[in-house]
């Protein structure tokens, strides 16, 4: 009888012992968890891709073909839209806000009317849990909307909490525009030419069309990035020695004035005349193909030229396109980022 009185008292502590175990591993198996899910997230990466903008449909196409093109790459990672211009944002909100303009116009994606600006994407991105990010510029040169850029990016991936599972960033890093930027580990040459490369089907094109290739870049009056256009007309120029190829920038150096002294000693009287822009918005329409006297294709024409302007942004031809999806994916590597 005592054998058996105290048999099940014996199994009850037994049991309760393997409850104990079970229940500690549960709870310190939460924990980690939890302070797992608190800390910095891996493998959670994104992008942010970040361009100036534009306020014309047409110069749309230039930012999704981008866009496009690092979905292609990177199919599964979540990419986000961003326009660096102050003015061009707060025109799309204007938009945003009008029950006529959104009924006229049912084609303008809600990611466009309600877009952001840099800081804006990010700090969402983050907020919903991602920690990986690479901010891909749209831009063409490194000048002065790439330089704010990097300083948007660099000092928020400068910040530190006390602890560091509060860290908003485990990486955060800006790839490079189109012809590439100042880093001691690539030559930006390099990038040039690559760039150079990716247009060879413009090349052709004016080839063809038996006419000197001349673009119409945007330029910078307080940046010294004419260096850039100019090397980047050479390296074409060097690749395909029969067609004779010049970039042009609407503001800075090197400007129409130079671009016509060259042109005067072509013996071709023909002119191709196409953006070194991303996207075919106000100034192609405007500045460069517009009907204006001041208009490149209206001075071109004064000065004996027969003018063929074709209003496409490099953010349209594919090949271009491409080019930014490989700094990003480049920028990625160096990070530890993986992107999918």
């Amino acid at each position: 009888m005592v054998r058996d009185f105290f048999i099940p008292d014996q199994k009850m502590a037994l049991c309760l012992d393997i409850f104990a175990i079970i229940a500690l591993f549960t709870l310190s198996t939460c924990i980690n968890m939890m302070l797992q899910h608190n800390k910095a997230c891996p493998g959670k990466s994104a992008i942010v891709l970040a361009l100036f903008g534009s306020t014309v449909q047409s110069g749309l196409r230039g930012i999704f073909g981008v866009e496009a093109a690092l979905r292609q790459a990177f199919p599964a990672t979540t990419i986000s839209l961003a326009f660096t211009s102050n003015q061009v944002r707060g025109i799309w909100q204007e938009r945003a806000k009008s029950s006529e303009y959104r009924f006229l116009h049912p084609e303008i994606r809600e990611s466009i009317l309600q877009i952001q600006g840099p800081l804006a994407a990010i700090a969402n991105l983050q907020d919903r849990g991602y920690r990986d990010i690479v901010v891909q510029p749209g831009h063409i040169v490194a000048a002065e909307e790439y330089h704010d850029l990097a300083s948007y990016v660099r000092n928020l991936a400068l910040i530190r909490t006390m602890k560091p599972r509060w860290q908003p960033f485990n990486s955060l890093v800006l790839a490079k525009p189109a012809l590439g930027a100042y880093n001691p580990r690539h030559s930006y040459s390099a990038d040039i030419l690559t760039a150079a490369e990716a247009l060879i089907a413009d090349v052709k094109l004016a080839r063809e069309r038996e006419a000197v290739l001349l673009y119409m870049g945007h330029g910078n009056p307080y940046f010294p990035a004419g260096g850039l256009y100019l090397e980047c007309a050479a390296r074409m120029r060097s690749l395909a020695p029969d067609t004779p190829t010049f970039i042009g920038t609407v503001e800075g150096f090197p400007g129409i004035d130079e671009v016509l002294k060259e042109l005067r000693r072509q013996p071709c009287k023909r002119v191709l005349l196409k953006p070194f822009l991303l996207c075919a918005g106000d100034h192609v329409h405007r500045d460069m193909a517009g009907d204006t006297p001041d208009s490149w294709k209206s001075i071109l024409a004064r000065e004996g030229f027969t003018v063929e302007a074709i209003a496409r942004g490099l953010g349209e031809e594919p090949e271009f396109a491409a080019l930014f999806a490989r700094h990003t994916a480049s920028a990625a590597a160096e990070a530890g980022i993986e992107l999918l």
